[in-house]
């Protein structure tokens, strides 16, 4: 009380702090397939500029959650054929391309191998053997050991998954000529999403679908071509390339504006 005038305290909600909420809470429309889009649109740039044509290139993925099915989904609409999926109920091969109006359902519910009918059902470790043009590791770390890098057929690798790669497989594929863009930039379509949620939610203005996922694609787009132009420049790889950048950007912001904002 104040010269007989009631104090009030006056607040709100920040629901910018917080990122993957429901739309009705403030979230933000393609959040969920973001991250596996971001693992198509810097795959479908890197087959480019490989001079890698998608229609019928061969694509094997592991993990079929949001990432690994995500990603599926678009490149087989763009031509490309999933020859083999595997989660952590097992692994199906098809040559021939794996029907994912199907399949996706059947692993949402049951995992890959209850698509009996489908494909044939392999031993997990048979996975690494399949013939592929793209590999795209979307579960677990430490996947690619060095073992396996000398088996894959693939010519490209996107780590949809945080850290699949172990060190001495990365060196092994680049050995062998096979580019591999790596997690930090690959796999980075959802924390971009999240920004641009944050950014809504901080002028209370929503997108629709069509317009994230436009700002999604140039910006990951963008991304790759910066790394892919740094690594052909220092005949360095797309990881190496990808750290360097990151790095000159951190040096460069404390050398202009101080340790301090």
């Amino acid at each position: 009380m104040d010269d007989g005038h009631l104090l009030h305290d006056v607040g709100g909600t920040a629901t910018g702090v917080v990122t993957g909420k429901p739309l009705h809470l403030g979230g933000s429309l393609g959040r969920v397939k973001a991250t596996g889009r971001g693992v198509f649109v810097t795959g479908r740039e890197a087959a480019r500029r490989l001079g890698m044509d998608l229609r019928g290139a061969r694509i094997a993925v592991q993990g079929f959650g949001n990432v690994g099915s995500v990603a599926a989904e678009l490149f087989a609409e763009a031509g490309a054929k999933i020859v083999a999926v595997q989660d952590h109920t097992g692994t199906i091969v098809n040559s021939n391309g794996l029907d994912l109006a199907k399949l996706i359902p059947v692993a949402n519910k049951e995992g890959v191998v209850a698509f009996k009918a489908g494909g044939d059902i392999v031993p997990n470790e048979d996975f690494w053997n399949v013939a592929c043009d793209i590999l795209i590791p979307a579960a677990l770390e430490g996947q690619i050991t060095a073992e396996r890098a000398q088996k894959t057929t693939a010519k490209l690798v996107l780590e949809g998954a945080n850290g699949p790669t172990v060190p001495t497989a990365d060196d092994i594929l680049a050995e062998r000529g096979v580019l591999v863009v790596p997690d930090v930039i690959c796999n980075a379509g959802g924390v971009t999403v999240s920004y641009f949620e944050w950014v809504q939610d901080f002028s209370s203005f929503f997108w629709d679908e069509d317009e994230i996922n436009v700002r999604l694609d140039r910006i990951m787009m963008n991304a790759l071509n910066q790394i892919w132009d740094t690594a052909d420049k220092h005949k360095i790889t797309l990881r190496t390339a990808t750290y360097a950048v990151a790095c000159e950007r951190i040096l460069m912001a404390r050398q202009e504006r101080g340790l301090y904002p």
